[in-house]
């Protein structure tokens, strides 16, 4: 089936249907960008996890390992890129672990990246500056000069430079980011892009952005709606760096062969980063949620069609309200193009108006001053609209 906009802006919307269990339609649902509706396949999908385990027992992991890399052709898909390998994860964070674990940070100890990447990210690089790591962070805004700016603070003690594509707090997309893939060739690092808030709203790929030497991390969380444990890091085909924190997966494919004495083992394919013993049932439950969104014509430039159209009336509804600046605001220099899945409001009170938010019934979240609306493409016209009015009682209220 194949959707059009004007399908998902009336009420009640044509997707609802497929997200019965999160009852989406009787629900004003803004958390988007942090956490969508799962739609009803994926239910399916963890009972027969659940089945496959008791049928087969141990001989499961034949079948796990195919949902395994359904996965990870999803994520190849979204991202436009054949070539790339993908070692899966249950987070970021520990992706990102074994990542840094493989550069040579004894002799490059100089990370380059912003101030505004998300928590798992800028908690490990703040504990390696204690630890004695040089840790430089430029200012992520404006976005549309990071690229250049991150490559000017590259240079021969570098060993990578991290950016997020979308900012976790303001929703703004970077800009240009190959003169940072540039400079990271010029000198030896590597480039670590972390595309969570970007992947299946807006459309990414590495092989027209030139980023096929990129380091690439995201997962399933939030936009794909594959739900927890669905993490990735993408490396180039050819990478040769060894992790010191790895599991015995990385080496699955040569167990049988009697253990070297001459160094660490990794494989050559996608398992280069794996971990190890994991809960397949949220690699069945996102198979099936990346079916689904095939099966239903949900691709990333029709999502970002519907996104768009829902960040532009979110915005204009919010400035109808004309509320008082000091209590909310938004940037209205930032046109909607350069704004990803979720409308960021700035406020003091930002908590308080979240909590009251959600006590009439509207989910959003806030983070440091920042009222985060995440619209999703199972909600109508009329849900944003009286969302918008909740949310302009609750200040008017302040």
């Amino acid at each position: 089936m194949s959707f059009s906009l004007a399908d998902l802006t009336v009420h009640p919307n044509e997707l609802v249907q497929h997200y019965s269990r999160f009852r989406v339609a009787e629900r004003l649902l803004l958390t988007g960008h942090s956490h969508q509706a799962w739609p009803d396949c994926g239910f399916e999908a963890q009972q027969q996890a659940w089945q496959d385990a008791a049928e087969w027992v141990d001989y499961k992991w034949e079948w796990a390992f195919a949902q395994a890399e359904r996965v990870r052709n999803g994520f190849r898909t979204l991202l436009d890129d054949p070539s790339g390998r993908y070692s899966l994860g249950a987070s970021t964070f520990e992706l990102l672990v074994r990542l840094l674990s493989a550069l040579p940070l004894a002799t490059r100890s100089r990370l380059v990246t912003t101030d505004s990447e998300f928590h798992s990210l800028r908690r490990l690089l703040a504990r390696l500056e204690e630890a004695g790591l040089q840790i430089e962070r430029l200012p992520a805004h404006p976005t549309e000069s990071l690229g250049e700016r991150l490559a000017a603070a590259t240079d021969s003690t570098t060993a990578a430079v991290l950016t997020s594509t979308v900012f976790y707090n303001s929703g703004q997309i970077a800009g240009d980011l190959e003169p940072a893939m540039a400079a990271c060739h010029q000198h030896g690092a590597i480039l670590v892009l972390d595309v969570y808030h970007q992947l299946n709203v807006v459309p990414f790929s590495l092989r027209a952005a030139g980023l096929e030497n990129t380091y690439v991390v995201g997962g399933g969380y939030k936009y794909c709606q594959l739900g927890e444990g669905n993490a990735f890091l993408r490396f180039p085909a050819d990478c040769e760096l060894r992790p010191v924190i790895t599991g015995w997966y990385a080496e699955f494919g040569q167990l049988t062969q009697e253990v070297s004495t001459s160094g660490v083992a990794y494989n050559a394919g996608d398992d280069r980063f794996a971990g190890a013993t994991y809960d397949p049932t949220s690699h069945y439950r996102a198979a099936a949620v990346f079916d689904f969104f095939s099966r239903e014509g949900l691709d990333a430039h029709f999502l970002r069609r519907v996104s768009q159209h829902q960040i532009g009336l979110l915005c204009r509804l919010f400035d109808d309200l004309e509320l008082d600046t000091r209590l909310i605001s938004r940037d209205h220099d930032v046109p909607t193009q350069r704004i990803a899945g979720f409308l960021a409001l700035y406020s003091p009170q930002a908590e308080q108006i979240c909590q009251r938010l959600r006590e009439q019934g509207v989910f959003a979240d806030q983070r440091a001053g920042i009222l985060r609306l995440g619209p999703a493409p199972y909600l109508s016209d009329r849900q944003l609209e009286k969302a918008v009015a909740v949310l302009g009682s609750v200040v008017a209220s302040l």
